[in-house]
């Protein structure tokens, strides 16, 4: 009998059909290709098949329900030149991953698992979130439930942890519609940091870009990732996934040979034009993943709607996304994979995140991604960080930044929304270590804290790390309150680091990339400490949600619609509006912020990032009209308020929200 016929060189990977299981791979420069299938108790090859037909460059052969199945384990072996010079890594006598693989079984060797890919999806809906309405979360998958007390032990950084009452019910108090979740991509820790006995905890080190990471799965990663999601959309929660298209695990030209490199590796990465035994690294990563190739195109673009189709998720953060439109000339705002993308009726709806930079010539590109994107905005983070840590001359791009940033994404009908605005993410310091440190404290990654970034815009308000001064302690709370208060208030979409609404801190480190410890988890009895953070937070969220003038679709005016009537009015401290020398005043540290409500009435924001008290004159309506909605500075926040007859006293480093 002939266990292997010819097969279909669609769809790539391993694909079960009644009359057998399809096995499809891409190599442009092979010569040959066979799949080993594994004993899934021992390990240990059981049989091997050449795949006996090519189509164009794909390799493809059906192999016998007699021999393989739903849960069996699989390798390729690709044969070819082994010509490293000319970019070839040929062997094949070593087993590679699938591209296409689904679940990754640890070896060695590294091995696929065919994956049965039913589940029931009945009663699951999109949350849908309308982009001016998003509030996203980023969290780590392990990290956020591993300390989580109401969580069960056994689902404590899980998938399944994600989905349990108390996380979501929190969640959902918060006002978040949307989690962004750190790399669930299988992937792998790199050499030198298990030497020194550390761990890739991000998770941004791919092996298998279609396989959800096992780490956070108690015995099956896709059916535990569906459920998780499948409750998060029952309770109106939106997914996106931090994925990484632009390296791999494989790293340079001395690192490990997993699947891409032995597979095809002048298709899959930028090589150096001068000598292929090299790979271009404008990730800082190793490698970079050749995204002008159609074929490599073609595999993220599948990967996609494989998340997207199969596994419900509602969109995707690209990590150091500027790689994706990399070409001979550089960075390409029209290159082909951005209209693969939008033409695909699985993802021309989803939500779309760039990280618009990566680490080489010309990586940074904020603004520049097509319309249907959005993009982590670094300018605005570093913006308000430097205006509430006391700089001088800011207020001109407080006020830019906090109108949505159209200086930066005002082109091709491109709106505030197209700006994800975050002040603290998982790259940096959280935000009660953005007000308690001044220097990074990085020493447990044994670098001897060289590595994360060095200037981070912070202040420490006196005292370098914890204390017991009251007075600090107190200013630090106000100074989260603003930071806070600020990014829920602009303009754009706004992202929250998961635990920063209960003072989470990580001790100093700005870099804890390599921590699967007590550094990274989220402590959750922050959240009794910090019930108050909690309740301001939620507080932000219902006002945005109650003000559609908080996240509007387009850009201010700042002109009248109808008589002495505009969107917004900024105001100096004397009640009047600003003027070209008052913005030009680098001493300048207070402005309001005067908007017109949809339903009439207004709102007014006060911001004094001085050190001083001042009086802020309130303009028309008279002054017995205006109603505070908070104060960061009041004991409680929202403490009632009895108005002066014509001044709002905003206290130093404090903000204050009125209504009329």
């Amino acid at each position: 009998m002939r266990w292997v016929q010819g097969g279909q060189p669609r769809p790539l990977g391993a694909t079960w059909t009644r009359h057998g299981v399809n096995f499809a791979v891409h190599s442009r420069h092979a010569t040959g290709v066979s799949v080993a299938l594994y004993d899934a108790r021992s390990g240990l090859e059981q049989s091997r098949f050449v795949l006996p037909e090519r189509t164009g460059d794909v390799w493809h052969g059906q192999v016998s329900l007699r021999r393989v199945g739903y849960g069996s384990e699989y390798a390729f072996h690709v044969d070819g030149p082994d010509d490293p010079a000319a970019g070839l890594r040929f062997d094949p006598d070593r087993p590679l991953l699938d591209p296409y693989a689904r679940d990754i079984v640890p070896g060695p060797p590294l091995r696929a698992r065919l994956v049965d890919p039913r589940f029931d999806w009945r009663g699951d809906r999109t949350p849908a979130v309308p982009w001016r309405d998003t509030v996203i979360y980023e969290l780590h998958v392990k990290g956020y439930t591993m300390r989580h007390p109401l969580v069960p032990a056994a689902l404590r950084g899980k998938y399944l942890g994600l989905a349990q009452p108390a996380v979501i019910d929190h969640l959902r108090r918060l006002g978040v519609t949307t989690l962004e979740l750190l790399p669930c991509q299988a992937f792998l820790a790199e050499d030198f940091l298990r030497d020194r006995g550390l761990t890739n905890y991000w998770g941004y080190n791919p092996i298998a870009w279609f396989a959800p990471a096992r780490e956070y799965a108690i015995s099956d990663p896709s059916g535990e990732f569906k459920t998780m999601v499948k409750a998060l959309h029952a309770a109106g929660i939106e997914v996106v996934l931090d994925v990484v298209f632009n390296h791999t695990a494989e790293g340079n030209e001395q690192g490990p040979t997993w699947s891409l490199r032995g597979i095809d590796n002048p298709t899959y990465y930028r090589l150096l034009a001068g000598d292929r035994r090299y790979y271009e690294n404008s990730t800082g990563c190793g490698n970079t993943v050749n995204c002008a190739d159609p074929a490599v195109r073609a595999l993220i673009v599948d990967c996609l709607r494989h998340w997207v189709e199969e596994m419900h998720v509602d969109g995707f953060r690209f990590d150091l996304a500027t790689v994706l439109g990399r070409g001979e000339r550089g960075f390409d705002e029209h290159a082909p994979i951005f209209e693969e993308i939008r033409a695909d009726p699985a993802l021309s709806f989803v939500k779309l995140i760039a990280e618009p930079w990566d680490v080489g010539l010309g990586g940074y590109q904020l603004g520049r991604f097509p319309p249907g994107w959005s993009e982590w905005n670094d300018r605005y983070r570093d913006t308000m960080r430097a205006f509430w840590r006391g700089d001088g001359g800011r207020i001109g791009e407080f006020a830019e930044r906090l109108a949505g940033s159209s200086d930066l994404f005002r082109h091709e009908g491109r709106g505030p929304t197209a700006s994800v605005n975050f002040v603290t993410a998982h790259d940096g310091f959280t935000l009660c270590d953005l007000v308690s440190y001044n220097e990074r404290h990085n020493e447990a990654n044994l670098e001897r804290n060289a590595d994360g970034h060095a200037d981070n815009l912070s202040w420490n308000c006196g005292v370098e790390g914890p204390t017991d001064d009251a007075a600090v302690n107190s200013l630090r709370g106000r100074q989260m309150r603003n930071l806070l208060a600020t990014l829920l208030l602009s303009q754009g979409v706004p992202m929250l680091q998961a635990g920063d609404e209960f003072a989470r801190s990580q001790l100093g480190n700005n870099n804890a990339y390599c921590q699967d410890n007590e550094i990274t988890w989220v402590d959750w009895s922050g959240a009794q400490r910090h019930a108050d953070l909690v309740a301001f937070v939620a507080a932000l969220t219902a006002l945005r949600r109650a003000n559609p003038e908080l996240r509007r679709d387009t850009y201010f005016k700042g002109t009248a619609r109808a008589e002495s009537e505009k969107d917004v009015t900024w105001l100096h401290a004397r009640g009047g509006e600003m003027r070209p020398a008052d913005w030009a005043d680098g001493e300048l540290r207070a402005l309001g912020v005067w908007l017109r409500r949809a339903g009439g009435g207004r709102l007014l924001l006060i911001v004094n990032a001085g050190h001083e008290a001042l009086d802020f004159a309130l303009p028309r309506p008279a002054a017995n009209s205006w109603r505070r909605l908070f104060d960061t500075a009041a004991e409680p926040f929202d403490a009632p308020w009895d108005p002066a007859p014509a001044v709002y006293t905003i206290a130093g480093r404090s903000l204050a929200l009125l209504e009329s």
